[in-house]
C-alpha cells in the first residue's frame, strides 16, 4: 500500500479524525533574531507541540532557526492549522518580550499556512524542513533543534523525564505554561529539552518516505530550497494591493527610521526592501512604486542579497 497523505489519526482531545498536512513558516525581520540563544531556540521548539497541543493538531516535523521556524502539522482543516502557527506566533513575542523588554518583536514577523495537497509537495516540504540547518554550517544531524532526529529510531530516544509526570513548578520552569500536559507522552532529556520522538507524529515522515531512511535522505540532499521557500513562504503569503502596501511601508520606515519612506538615505531603502520582499507577496514593480526607486534600482539591490527575482 502506496503513502496515504490524508490520514486519520487520535488527536490531543482524544477524539480520532481525518487531517490533512500543512507547512507553518515564522519569520522574522532581518534587523530582529527570534531566536538569540539556545534558551529561545528550546522555547520556540516546544512552542510548536503545545500548539498543536492546545489547537487539537499534530506536529509531524520542526525546526527552530535563529531568523525563522517552520513545522510541519497535521490538521482537520486550514483554520486549525492557522490557529497554531498564530499560536506559536503569539507565545514566542511573549517570551521574547519578556526576557529583553523589547516590545512587539515579532508584531511584522511573516506567517504563512500552506496546504501541502500532493504527494510531491509533501516529501520536499518534509525533506526542507531539516535541510534549513545546513545553512547554520552544522551537519543536518547535529542540529540540536530540529526533529530530524526522531526520524526512523523506531521512537527511541534518550530522555526519560516524563513532562505528564511534572510539577506545576517545573511544567512553568520548563515549558512557561500553566497547562496541566497531564495526558502527553512527551519526555524531556536531562538538560530539559524537549525528545522529539516523544512527540512528533514521526510515523507520518516514515511512511511519506515508503519506510526507506535512504530515499528520506536523498530527497534532503536533493531538495530544490529556493523553489521550496518560494513555494512554501513567499507565494503563501496574500498579495495586498498598493494602498495596503504602501502603508506597510510607511510604517516599516517609521518603525526602522522614525522618518518618511521619502526622506530616507538609499541604503537605508535597500535594506527595507530585502525585509519586504522576504516578508510579504510583492513585485519588482510594485515594491518600486511603494518604496519610491527605479525598477533597475530594487532588482539590483535584491539580487545583490541573493534574492532570486527576474
Amino acid at each position: 500500500m502506496g503513502f496515504q497523505r490524508i490520514v486519520t489519526r487520535k488527536l490531543p482531545d482524544g477524539t480520532v479524525d481525518k487531517v490533512y498536512p500543512f507547512h507553518i513558516s515564522m519569520e522574522g525581520m532581518e534587523s530582529v533574531l527570534i531566536c538569540r540563544d539556545d534558551e529561545d531556540h528550546d522555547h520556540l521548539q516546544k512552542s510548536f507541540y503545545l500548539a498543536g497541543y492546545v489547537n487539537n493538531a499534530l506536529i509531524v516535523s520542526d525546526i527552530s532557526m535563529s531568523t525563522h521556524g517552520h513545522c510541519a502539522v497535521l490538521a482537520r482543516n486550514w483554520e486549525t492549522a492557522s490557529r497554531v502557527g498564530e499560536y506559536v506566533k503569539k507565545r514566542h513575542s511573549q517570551y521574547l518580550s519578556h526576557k529583553y523588554a523589547e516590545r512587539k518583536l515579532l508584531v511584522r514577523t511573516g506567517l504563512s499556512v500552506q496546504y501541502l495537497d500532493t504527494d510531491w509537495y509533501v516529501r520536499n516540504a518534509l525533506a526542507y524542513i531539516p535541510r534549513n540547518a545546513a545553512d547554520t554550517g552544522m551537519r543536518i544531524e547535529d542540529y540540536p533543534w530540529s526533529s530530524y532526529r526522531a526520524m526512523f529510531v523506531k521512537g527511541k530516544c534518550a530522555g526519560n523525564i516524563r513532562v505528564s509526570a511534572l510539577t506545576k513548578q517545573d511544567r512553568r520552569a520548563f515549558f512557561h505554561t500553566h497547562l496541566e500536559l497531564r495526558d502527553v507522552p512527551w519526555l524531556l532529556d536531562a538538560d530539559g529539552h524537549l525528545e522529539p520522538a516523544s512527540a512528533c507524529d514521526y510515523q507520518y515522515v516514515e511512511d511519506a518516505f515508503l519506510g526507506d531512511q535512504s530515499f528520506f535522505l536523498r530527497m534532503i540532499g536533493g531538495v530544490n530550497m529556493a523553489e521550496m521557500g518560494q513555494k512554501l513562504v513567499r507565494d503563501a503569503r496574500v498579495w495586498q494591493p498598493d494602498s495596503a502596501f504602501l502603508s506597510v511601508v510607511y510604517d516599516l520606515a517609521d518603525k526602522w527610521y522614525h522618518k518618511d519612506i521619502r526622506y530616507l538615505l538609499l541604503q537605508q531603502k535597500k535594506r527595507m526592501l530585502v525585509y519586504l520582499f522576504r516578508s510579504y507577496r510583492t513585485s519588482v514593480s510594485q515594491l518600486a512604486r511603494c518604496v519610491q526607486l527605479p525598477k533597475e534600482e530594487v532588482l539590483l539591490a535584491l539580487r545583490q542579497n541573493g534574492m532570486n527575482v527576474k
